[in-house]
């Protein structure tokens, strides 16, 4: 679960072709003193369609991790790019995460017209604790609460793509079938993004595992699913992409997994040839019917 991913430095000036405009500090949430905000790319020929990349490794988000290069990928085919940052782990547990990501997924659903985007042709993406993320978005996603006094809250949370690199998709069944995420030593650092201590009841811990797993939410009414997972990822082992990718297959859901051989947590998984894939499958998922 990376924390930065470094390999967009070296993306060739070939991407930067084309021009960008940005839109920064765009806030979605306020709590407890703390604005949480998104940067909005938009395309010098905008085809309607947009991507929400979440800013995440570790479930750690930084607005120095906002890439301009990243975007640059999206925006040259068209595609309007937000870039969300969320509240961090130790700070934020993993649910106070997913209410601020699902917060800023209503607020760019509430002003997509005003950045040239249809609501019906809205992606999301992320890598390792972006792409856990952006799947329990996908697999969670709701119309909207039309009662709500809040015109956000009236907005919908839903997505109509999902396309993410080396995610956790199932805590109960990591790497092995029975096999908790949190009970696995190499892990252990992120237990303060799920809450948990030496103190934690397991009953607890077995609910959190449940809880948290995108696989526990996944139905029929999944979005269209793109899976790009190594096959020797040491840290989100491909199971995870395998497992999920096998369950969408069960209920009819629109899905594809690319598998990099010999690819780890990063580098040539997340390389700009992978990332090219992901673009044009976005492109291809979100073009207007």
């Amino acid at each position: 679960m990376l924390r930065r991913f470094v390999w967009l430095l070296a993306i060739s000036a070939t991407a930067l072709a084309g021009a960008q405009s940005r839109v920064s500090d765009v806030i979605y949430a306020k709590s407890g003193g703390a604005a949480f905000t998104y940067d909005v790319f938009k395309p010098e020929k905008p085809s309607g369609a947009a991507v929400i990349w979440l800013v995440s490794g570790g479930w750690v988000s930084r607005h120095e991790d906002i890439n301009p290069m990243l975007a640059k990928m999206f925006t040259d085919k068209g595609l309007t790019v937000f870039e969300v940052v969320h509240g961090a782990q130790p700070k934020y547990t993993i649910p106070e995460i997913i209410v601020q990501v699902r917060r800023a997924v209503r607020t760019i659903h509430a002003a997509a017209s005003a950045y040239g985007v249809d609501p019906n042709r809205i992606g999301i993406s992320g890598g390792s604790a972006g792409g856990h993320l952006s799947l329990m978005i996908a697999a969670t996603g709701d119309a909207g609460d039309a009662a709500a006094t809040d015109s956000v809250d009236r907005a919908a949370s839903s997505v109509n793509a999902v396309g993410v690199f080396f995610p956790p998709t199932d805590m109960e069944n990591f790497g092995a079938d029975g096999t908790l995420a949190i009970d696995i030593p190499m892990l252990k650092v992120f237990w303060p993004a799920f809450g948990v201590t030496t103190a934690t009841p397991r009953d607890a811990i077995l609910k959190m595992g449940h809880d948290l797993s995108p696989m526990t939410y996944v139905s029929a009414k999944m979005p269209p699913t793109l899976l790009i997972h190594g096959d020797k990822d040491p840290l989100v082992p491909i199971q995870q992409s395998y497992r999920l990718d096998k369950k969408l297959g069960e209920l009819g859901v629109d899905h594809e997994l690319i598998v990099v051989p010999g690819g780890v947590h990063g580098g040539l998984t997340i390389a700009p040839e992978q990332i090219g894939k992901l673009v044009a499958w976005f492109v291809k998922k979100l073009d207007k019917k």
